[in-house]
């Protein structure tokens, strides 16, 4: 074997997994997004940085703000998925470097003074901590359907007025229901990826 990983680990985390465009009614609870979290928070990223944000959107008043944000063909699957998170990027995830990567404290003011460059920082690496968290979803046996159609400037006033945060997806969670996926869609080959210099 050429993987370490269990095939059926590997099915449930990649091969089987799809985005869910449906739901049970299930609840998720928040024993099982602590635990997603212990997992996901080991994602890779520069300097040990954590700059991802999650908002458990649970109520129905909270439910209501977002959808009204949502692109039209995502507001039905958002107003009746179990849980919906809103991932975001902390763009002063900076102030928490000191603490998180002690061996050079100083990375702080070093390289991450400006705001334009905390911004571009923090994007990419809470992008790698989403794709974790993703993972993560399905490693507790659930289904997560990620989406980038809404409008961010809308969520970013609505949920983050302080402006210190950016939306980046927002991820419907739970047990997949009734007709929950769409045909797999063609990837590319690894020649068509792949190149060695």
């Amino acid at each position: 074997m050429t993987l370490v990983l269990d095939p059926a680990a590997q099915d449930l985390l990649f091969r089987e997994a799809r985005t869910a465009n449906t739901f049970t009614a299930d609840p998720v609870t928040d024993e099982q997004l602590q635990a997603i979290y212990d997992l996901v928070k080991y994602a890779p990223t520069a300097f040990n940085q954590q700059p991802l944000r999650v908002v458990l959107v649970r109520s129905a008043e909270g439910r209501e703000r977002l959808v009204q944000h949502m692109a039209e063909g995502n507001r039905p699957k958002t107003s009746t998925a179990p849980l919906v998170a809103i991932l975001a990027a902390d763009n002063e995830f900076h102030e928490e470097l000191p603490a998180q990567f002690p061996a050079f404290p100083q990375a702080k003011d070093a390289f991450f003074a400006e705001r334009p460059v905390r911004e571009k920082s923090a994007a990419l690496n809470a992008a790698l901590q989403v794709g974790y968290f993703i993972i993560g979803v399905r490693a507790a046996g659930l289904a997560a359907g990620p989406m980038t159609g809404f409008d961010a400037d809308g969520i970013n006033k609505e949920f983050f007025a302080d402006g210190e945060h950016s939306v980046l997806a927002v991820v419907n969670i739970g047990k997949p229901g009734a007709d929950a996926w769409y045909p797999r869609n063609p990837r590319l080959a690894y020649d068509q990826v792949v190149t060695t210099v």
